[in-house]
């Protein structure tokens, strides 16, 4: 798969952008597979031959409607070949991709591209074609909009008489400082934007990094037979940071949509397999539910199997004893390697979160997982484990390149090797996110005496954060904040059960220009703002003989997956379990905190509580135009809204 000694890894730290990364590889064996595309009778797999010229079909048609260098273009659409032939096509002529999920709210599309305002946009969807074009009167910037359709054929005309030199002078003066992508985290609590702006030269570093750390394992494979199905967002940093290492490291790639994994993964057969710590734990939950369907003797044979594994995995050395324990359970064993297609030679877990004990039992059965973590700070990574030195439970040791400090709050602050340009157009927040010259992740972290690195969690975002009496609030340059009770004084909880209190901002905070708008104009528009995140449903905010208003909010089902699987989270969790985690409602409170601005003191929402399921018509709650039955949904839920006032009082 490499030069004799040398990883892609290495190589790629050489190029100067994203766009040598196609024509290297076309360049260096052209029939060499890169892609595999689902098509309805399994998979068609595409070349790097194959894919430069449809990259550089698509750099033509942007040099030709006018896209310069260093011009943002906006691609919203679904993880597929065409998200990434466009973005390569971007970075091949100095161009900066947005990318945004095709499920984002029509606020959220207009506000990056107010913050952006990109050259030309490339989108999924009617419903956001039809936003964004509507923007081109608004913003001169945007001077083309395309519908984003099989084979770009609108695009690809424009630049079809032109010579496919003018897109090899672009990439040629490609540096590695240049922007290639401003990322804006699907899970925001604060209303600004962020976009965190990552440069060609630290995405090819993380990417090269990453592959060195896995190359043991790859370089295992006969060369072409690597390939890694990837079914992790495109638009966030897990997902691109795997598509570019798998590049790096020529692993042939298979997208799906996210949540498919294990649905395709018998087809594609995979000999890399990339996934978030929720889809192992999917695979072992319904294993441990077929043998417990089948008998208390099936059940303690899985368990026994499951501590075999575990204890094969964790001694350092392997006698003979316990080969003969692990073998005695190898039908078992078996059965769980063929669920990922009975091919796969290792595992990488992005984001971390995989307990000691599946991590164990995992690389028992066969499938060493190695975990990953890094922030989109940090170009997605910053931290992995490595076959031969791991420790279950962790994720793993910090890359070669870069340097960990943990604050003594706990705080992780990373310094070295790829880090973020800043944040779009907010040069104070980009020069606040370092403490001498440190980056703090916002992320709680431990180090164990060989440097193996545990996450914790992730602090509490600032925008969510009220002052609280008797608490005492660290904010961290990262926009994160580390909390603890002041000497004599509790810390109130931030989440009771499914109800949240949140704390009215202070008077000098509320600006409202209210005019002659009654209380009822400034409710609905309250709840028109909460709507407007890609997670809220319906909002019913509660004021009339009330001693405070409080808010009742119901979530959108698919993107409550959504949320579910980018945070990491079990796919055996139920949608009342999310919509009660307590991340998920911290975002929550920050948008409520957010909206409260723009509203008198009499009418901020102090406490809500959260619904898994939406207010529907067949419920008798909702009017046939959409709108809520006000007295019905506060009649069916009158015990919520009690507690909403009991939670208050208590505390």
């Amino acid at each position: 798969m490499g030069e004799a000694g040398v990883t892609p890894g290495v190589r790629a730290r050489a190029m100067s952008g994203l766009g040598d990364l196609v024509y290297e590889g076309a360049s260096g064996d052209a029939h060499a597979e890169l892609f595999s595309v689902p098509v309805a009778d399994g998979w068609r797999r595409r070349t790097a031959g194959e894919f430069a010229t449809d990259v550089t079909s698509v750099a033509k048609g942007l040099i030709a409607a006018g896209v310069g260098e260093g011009d943002r273009v906006l691609v919203v659409s679904g993880s597929h070949q065409e998200w990434v032939r466009v973005a390569f096509a971007v970075w091949s002529v100095r161009g900066v991709v947005v990318p945004l999920e095709p499920s984002a709210s029509v606020e959220r599309v207009v506000q990056v591209v107010r913050h952006t305002r990109p050259a030309a946009a490339l989108v999924e969807g009617e419903r956001l074609l039809r936003t964004v074009a509507g923007l081109q009167r608004e913003l001169p910037d945007l001077g083309r909009v395309w519908r984003l359709e099989p084979d770009l054929p609108d695009l690809v005309s424009l630049g079809a008489y032109m010579d496919a030199t003018s897109v090899r002078f672009r990439r040629d003066e490609t540096r590695p400082e240049d922007a290639a992508v401003v990322l804006y985290p699907l899970s925001t609590v604060s209303r600004s934007m962020r976009g965190v702006v990552l440069s060609h030269g630290a995405l090819l570093t993380a990417a090269a990094s990453l592959v060195d750390r896995m190359w043991p394992r790859l370089s295992e494979l006969d060369q072409g037979r690597a390939s890694a199905l990837l079914d992790l967002p495109l638009t966030q940093i897990q997902g691109l940071a795997s598509l570019l290492a798998c590049v790096v490291g020529r692993v042939r790639v298979g997208l799906t949509a996210p949540g498919t994994l294990m649905a395709r993964v018998a087809s594609f057969k995979p000999t890399v397999l990339v996934c978030s710590a929720a889809q192992l734990e999917s695979v072992f939950a319904v294993e441990r539910e077929r043998a417990q369907s089948t008998g208390w003797d099936s059940l303690a044979t899985f368990n026994a199997s499951v501590a075999a594994a575990v204890d094969f995995d964790q001694s350092p050395k392997k006698g003979a004893w316990r080969r003969l324990s692990r073998s005695m359970y190898g039908w078992s064993f078996v059965r769980v390697r063929e669920l990922f297609g009975n091919r796969v030679h290792l595992g990488v877990c992005w984001g971390g979160g995989l307990s000691h004990e599946l991590d164990a039992f995992f690389s028992g059965v066969g499938v060493p997982v190695m975990q990953v973590f890094g922030t989109p700070e940090t170009a997605g990574v910053f931290s992995a484990n490595a076959v031969g030195s791991r420790v279950a439970g962790t994720v793993g040791r910090v890359l070669d390149d870069r340097e960990l400090w943990v604050s003594p709050e706990g705080e992780a602050y990373v310094r070295g090797g790829a880090l973020f340009s800043g944040y779009w157009g907010d040069a104070e927040g980009s020069r606040s996110a370092f403490r001498d010259g440190w980056l703090a992740t916002g992320v709680a972290a431990e180090v164990d005496d060989s440097g193996f690195v545990g996450v914790r969690g992730r602090l509490r975002p600032q925008a969510a954060m009220a002052e609280v009496p008797g608490r005492f609030v660290a904010r961290s340059a990262a926009g994160a904040v580390v909390e603890r009770a002041e000497s004599g004084a509790g810390v109130v909880p931030a989440v009771v059960e499914e109800r949240v209190a949140v704390e009215s901002p202070s008077p000098e905070l509320v600006a409202v220009e209210s005019g002659e708008r009654s209380d009822a104009e400034l409710v609905a528009e309250f709840e028109a703002r909460l709507r407007a995140h890609p997670l809220i449903s319906q909002v019913l905010v509660i004021v009339e003989g009330r001693p405070f208003a409080s808010a009742l909010v119901t979530l959108v089902r698919d993107q409550l997956e959504y949320w579910r699987l980018v945070n990491g989270r079990p796919l055996s969790m139920a949608p009342e379990e999310i919509a009660g985690d307590r991340d998920l409602l911290r975002e929550v409170q920050g948008l409520v905190y957010e909206a409260n601005r723009s509203v008198p003191r009499h009418l901020a929402v102090r406490s809500f509580h959260v619904l898994a399921e939406e207010f529907t018509s067949q419920s008798g709650l909702v009017q046939p135009s959409g709108e809520l039955r006000r007295e019905a949904v506060l009649r069916a839920f009158a015990e919520e809204i009690d507690g909403l006032y009991r939670v208050r009082r208590e505390q």
